[in-house]
């Protein structure tokens, strides 16, 4: 882009001052992830008996929308991000709780409400807003001020995480609980309250398994296959076997006809099956790369607030994408989260381009920082 640093303008301010190596791997992820739902969802999509392009021109739509925000969030100051985060977290609360008694159930789980002809997530776009809010309550007890951030951040995660275990949805919760652990962490409270929370969260995990049936299933099976059906996982294995080093070629999968959520969930597996182990490596690498260039930004940063914030927005970001792909590759229990950018689905999609958007906004270099 022609822009030249003196360039005052809203956009000329922006383009030098944003990360544009961040941003450059974000839209390699969200190209990548078009490529394979063309490649992954046709097979899907006949076995629904939709258009074997449906899932592919949803995404397509979606993904605009997508980046749009990304890039006008990144374009925000601190203070409009703490405003629309709070807007956001505000909305997913309440559409939290609208599931519980009109979201629509799916496996099991009431995880998803009707808005006229869409149907939204809410725990996706309540992760980035808390990791924000969290980080803002924090910041602002520990800098001093009168506002008890440390009472309020507690209480709005019992909230958040109280909610998503009602539809129920561990995963969420768990990585709603990550994010509220680095944070705690990060705000330099005492190491006792660390522990504790530790404590908590094992606590947590492991009473998981004894009140949720399909949490105690998804561990039992992966302990031992035996125990019940790892159809999904040995489809998985067989297609990054039948992958090997460089693939079988984009759109030559054969795994993925008979694997029922190969365009979302297990998208990582036709990765593997197509596009083989090295191009696997470059999309763990360029997920990586994301997280770690992101923490050298914060580092560089003297607020609180960003360094908490976005800290808690990398966290989201890095444990989603390490979750798909450990629990693809069978080295965690089966787990339903999508890979960023990379699976299909609209609330994901939006609500990672919203994420992502306050990431680089916060991480964007202004005057007073240090350097």
């Amino acid at each position: 882009m022609a822009i030249a640093r003196n360039d005052t303008s809203v956009l000329g301010r922006w383009w030098w001052t944003v990360d544009r190596w961040t941003l450059a791997a974000l839209l390699t992820l969200a190209l990548l992830g078009l490529l394979m739902t063309l490649s992954a969802s046709p097979s899907v999509a006949e076995r629904i008996g939709a258009d074997p392009m449906h899932f592919v021109r949803k995404q397509a739509i979606l993904l605009i929308p997508s980046l749009l925000a990304m890039i006008g969030v990144s374009l925000m100051d601190p203070r409009a991000i703490r405003r629309l985060a709070l807007l956001m977290l505000g909305g997913s609360i309440v559409l939290l709780i609208a599931t519980l008694f009109i979201g629509a159930e799916i496996k099991g789980a009431t995880r998803w409400v009707s808005l006229g002809s869409f149907t939204v997530q809410p725990s996706e776009f309540v992760k980035p807003a808390f990791a924000v809010i969290a980080g803002w309550m924090f910041a602002s007890q520990r800098m001093g001020e009168t506002m008890p951030g440390y009472a309020f951040a507690g209480l709005l995660y019992l909230l958040v995480v109280s909610l998503l275990l009602l539809q129920p949805d561990v995963g969420q919760a768990a990585v709603v609980t990550a994010i509220f652990g680095v944070q705690f962490f990060l705000a330099g409270l005492p190491m006792i309250l660390v522990i504790v929370m530790v404590l908590g969260g094992i606590g947590m995990l492991v009473s998981a398994y004894f009140v949720f049936p399909h949490v105690q299933s998804r561990i039992d099976r992966f302990l031992d296959p035996a125990a019940g059906d790892t159809f999904q996982i040995d489809k998985a294995r067989e297609a990054f076997m039948n992958g090997g080093l460089f693939g079988r070629g984009p759109g030559e999968g054969i795994a993925k006809a008979n694997l029922p959520d190969s365009h979302a969930d297990f998208v990582f597996a036709v990765a593997g099956e197509e596009l083989g182990l090295i191009a696997c490596l470059i999309i763990v690498g360029i997920f990586a790369f994301i997280v770690l260039r992101g923490f050298s930004r914060v580092l560089q940063d003297n607020d609180l607030f960003v360094v908490v914030a976005a800290t808690g927005l990398l966290v989201q970001f890095g444990l989603q994408a390490l979750i798909n792909m450990a629990s693809t590759l069978s080295l965690i229990p089966t787990k339903g989260m999508t890979l960023p950018f990379l699976s299909y689905g609209g609330s994901s999609l939006l609500a990672l381009g919203i994420g992502m958007g306050m990431m680089l906004a916060l991480t964007r270099k202004r005057p007073g920082v240090l350097s």
